[in-house]
């Protein structure tokens, strides 16, 4: 599992940094909201834990940025405040949780479990861009010329893969990135593996006469566009 962790403590930041990986857990700093909202932009993340305090931007500002933008992926705010309104306002802008400053390291660990267990839990009725259609209940995938019976059935792979790409409009995925959420990083398959799956799914776009193609930028990545 690959978090982005966002906090201006060097010492704090050190010492939740070496707990997470000890647990296993890849982890991407950031030092400010800025740096912070680069990185959720350019990677892909199956969760973030943010500090409410940062220069730059605030995690408010850097989780409320990230819902306009349509990403969803789960966050964890970490505050020092104990006023119920900074609680009300941070879930009132898409936390999934918050954890009040100071903690205890068995206690982050088990709020980040439980934010990746609803994570993975939680399947939305359907995903959709452009007039593309994906559905988690039977992995199928439509456009708007096709009938509900005309629909294709992905592989699961294909399916994590565009699920990815759907759930993140407009961001960019190396083959890396995707090699490394979606295999993950003890997987003996190689970027080879995924260029084979970008392929399918671009026949599988072009069968369905969408509007919808899977685009690449040499040297960035792969990402959906109309």
């Amino acid at each position: 599992m690959r978090l982005l962790y966002a906090e201006d403590e060097e010492a704090m930041a050190d010492a939740v940094v070496d707990i997470l990986e000890l647990h296993k857990y890849t982890v991407d700093y950031a030092a400010d909201g800025e740096e912070a909202l680069a990185y959720a932009r350019t990677n892909h993340y199956d969760g973030m834990i943010l500090d409410i305090m940062m220069p730059g931007k605030s995690g408010i500002e850097v989780l409320k940025s990230l819902r306009a933008a349509g990403d969803m992926t789960p966050v964890l705010l970490l505050t020092a405040r104990t006023e119920v309104e900074d609680r009300i306002l941070g879930l009132d802008s898409g936390a999934d949780d918050y954890l009040v400053k100071p903690f205890a390291m068995g206690e982050l660990l088990a709020r980040v479990r439980a934010m990746l267990r609803r994570r993975e839990t939680y399947r939305p009725e359907e995903l959709s861009f452009g007039d593309l259609h994906l559905s988690p209940a039977d992995f199928t995938l439509r456009g708007s010329a096709s009938s509900d019976d005309h629909g294709i059935v992905l592989p699961r792979k294909e399916y994590q893969i565009m699920e990815t790409f759907m759930s993140h409009p407009g961001m960019y995925f190396s083959a890396e990135n995707l090699l490394d959420s979606i295999w993950g990083s003890d997987s003996d398959a190689d970027t080879s593996s995924v260029w084979v799956y970008i392929s399918n799914i671009r026949k599988h776009l072009k069968s369905l006469g969408t509007f919808v193609t899977l685009a690449s930028r040499r040297g960035i990545g792969y990402r959906l566009e109309t």
